[in-house]
């Protein structure tokens, strides 16, 4: 009889399904921050009757996230994979993003979306092409999401967030953000 020798992985190589507990993790903390964020943002535009066409179109993408996330709660679940214990740092600072962008304006609301957005497309887009066929229900779920989260971006646009004050500054601080809670959520 011969015997399939077993391959050992070398010190800090991930098997597949330590890589989609990390995938599954850190898209699960990017959903709930993105909830927080419009929950931010609502709690500032939804109170005044003039910001009331700004706090309608924040409520429809918030439900988009809110479905996500709650795919991502099931996805977790399912693999048995945990949530980031940073779950109650990204809400609350998921939150005060979302407050302090609408207390700065509309347009700053939205460039706040456009920032996150455009991280969200990039950081989908290489799981998708990692995933590729070793995953392609997980993958082509990521993609549906990606369209959404594309979606958003320009909706974003459309609203003016261009406009926003110091947007160059605001979007590229708010991307560095994103790109660090990534880095991390995959891990914690």
């Amino acid at each position: 009889m011969i015997e399939t020798p077993i391959k050992a992985l070398r010190p800090g190589a991930k098997t597949a399904e330590h890589r989609r507990a990390e995938i599954l993790r850190v898209d699960h903390a990017g959903e709930l921050g993105a909830v927080r964020i419009y929950q931010g943002q609502l709690a500032v535009f939804g109170a005044r009757e003039k910001t009331a066409r700004t706090a309608g179109i924040i409520a429809e993408m918030a439900a988009a996230e809110e479905r996500h996330k709650a795919r991502f709660d099931k996805l977790l679940n399912e693999a048995g994979a945990r949530p980031t214990v940073l779950e109650p740092f990204w809400s609350a600072a998921g939150f005060a993003l979302g407050a302090a962008t609408a207390l700065l304006g509309e347009t700053a609301a939205m460039a706040a979306t456009v920032a996150v957005e455009e991280v969200i497309d990039e950081h989908y887009q290489g799981q998708i092409g990692e995933l590729g066929q070793s995953n392609p229900v997980l993958a082509g779920e990521l993609e549906q999401f990606r369209a959404e989260e594309i979606e958003h971006k320009e909706t974003g646009l459309a609203e003016g967030a261009e406009r926003a004050p110091a947007y160059p500054l605001l979007r590229g601080l708010i991307k560095v953000g994103c790109r660090l809670a990534i880095k991390i959520a995959e891990k914690v």
